[in-house]
């Protein structure tokens, strides 16, 4: 990441006209969020470290995909509904301030709630009072009004709120249009000022303290995570059994309104599922036992698959070929990606190991589909994109847990 100044003309255009300020605009998070309140007709001020990403944005490129988002980002350019900055000293002199960090993990799968206390304090000399400060990705529980308490003891009186962000990756700026946004503050007055804001871009409102809506993001993540790990368990006991899980999936959820909610098996994968299930487990001191199961069950199916090749083959004379390197199809984030826990551990006894992936961009060892296709003995379905699913495997044999694929030589 490049930490260069922007331009001096940039700078000088400050953010005194901006109606808002997004800290990480130019993220994941920021991005839908910020070119949603364009399209509404406000002026956004894009602050963000990556200069890389500010400078695709001002030309008019997506640093990532967000589908939807490129004709509202040509929109909010020639409508002059953006400003980009790169310093906390630029952020806007008023109007409230979104800032997209979140709580990470350590090595220990423990939160570190100092990386979000750390840009508070970055920011906090270049705020006033009178500015709404809104917290926007995953909180460890307790956050929010831990930050509240932490700005009083500066002597400084801020309006807090944490307003989580629930969107599916690359589908923001379609689904921020149509999901209720859940909101909350420190105080009244910071929840309503946080809901007249989001009122701009959410067809509902739903209104929780901070400590309930903490929970209600990570409750939602980890839902989803221990759905994928039961549809997993139940794919690896069929697999056991020598029978076809899709099969069975597929007759359970015929005209069956009680099962259509059951998953496909995968790879569950991704910056936030698995992250947030941590959070969720170190709060509850260890005892969340579903969500401990959950990580076991997810992380290690593609050692399950590994070992069955292992038993089936002689890995170290093969070629394995891996189909997709980003962490969920028709998307290039690679964050959190199983296809790379794979690659890692079938590096440790295959003879080759080769990747493809038809929009990741930031991997130099990625080679042409055709040619990991022809070069490998087997091949493993890693992401199902939809590019994947007819598409001639020349008889080699694949392992689709996903159920993708049609007309496969498909393996166990």
């Amino acid at each position: 990441m490049t930490t260069v100044d922007l331009p001096e003309k940039t700078r000088e255009s400050t953010s005194r006209i901006a109606d808002l300020t997004v800290v990480g605009g130019a993220g994941h998070v920021g991005i839908p969020l910020v070119l949603s309140f364009a399209a509404k007709g406000l002026t956004v001020n894009v602050n963000d470290l990556n200069t890389d990403s500010l400078a695709a944005l001002k030309a008019g490129r997506l640093p990532f995909i967000e589908y939807g988002a490129e004709e509202l980002l040509t929109n909010a350019l020639r409508d002059n509904r953006l400003i980009f900055t790169n310093k906390p000293s630029d952020i806007s002199p008023s109007g409230p301030v979104v800032v997209t960090i979140g709580t990470p993990v350590d090595e220990f799968l423990n939160p570190e709630r100092h990386v979000v206390e750390k840009c508070i304090d970055q920011l906090l000399p270049h705020l006033n009072d009178d500015q709404l400060l809104v917290l926007r990705s995953t909180l460890y529980p307790g956050t929010t009004d831990w930050i509240h308490e932490h700005l009083s003891r500066k002597n400084r009186s801020l309006p807090v709120a944490f307003c989580p962000e629930r969107i599916v990756q690359g589908y923001g700026v379609e689904e921020l249009a149509q999901m209720p946004q859940i909101i909350s503050g420190t105080t009244p007055e910071a929840a309503e000022q946080a809901a007249a804001l989001f009122r701009h871009i959410a067809p509902e409102i739903v209104t929780l303290s901070p400590i309930e809506a903490e929970f209600a993001k990570l409750f939602g993540n980890a839902y989803r995570y221990v759905e994928f790990a039961v549809t997993n368990q139940f794919y690896l006991i069929a697999k056991s059994a020598g029978l076809d899980y899709q099969r069975i999936l597929q007759a359970m959820k015929y005209n069956y309104p009680r099962a259509r909610n059951i998953p496909k098996p995968g790879y569950a994968a991704g910056p936030c599922l698995m992250k947030d299930t941590m959070q969720l487990t170190a709060f509850a001191r260890n005892e969340f036992s579903l969500g401990n199961a959950a990580m076991l069950v997810n992380e290690g199916l593609p050692l399950h698959i590994v070992s069955d090749l292992r038993r089936r083959y002689d890995l170290n004379k093969m070629t394995v070929g891996l189909l997709g390197m980003a962490f969920k199809s028709e998307i290039d984030d690679v964050r959190a990606s199983l296809s790379y826990k794979f690659k890692k551990v079938l590096n440790g006894f295959a003879r080759e190991v080769l990747t493809t992936d038809p929009f990741v961009t930031v991997d130099p060892d990625l080679l042409p589909v055709d040619e990991v296709i022809a070069r490998s003995d087997i091949l493993i379905l890693c992401t199902p994109h939809r590019s994947y699913k007819t598409i001639d495997l020349r008889g080699k044999p694949v392992v689709d847990v996903w159920g993708l694929l049609e007309n496969a030589n498909l393996v166990g």
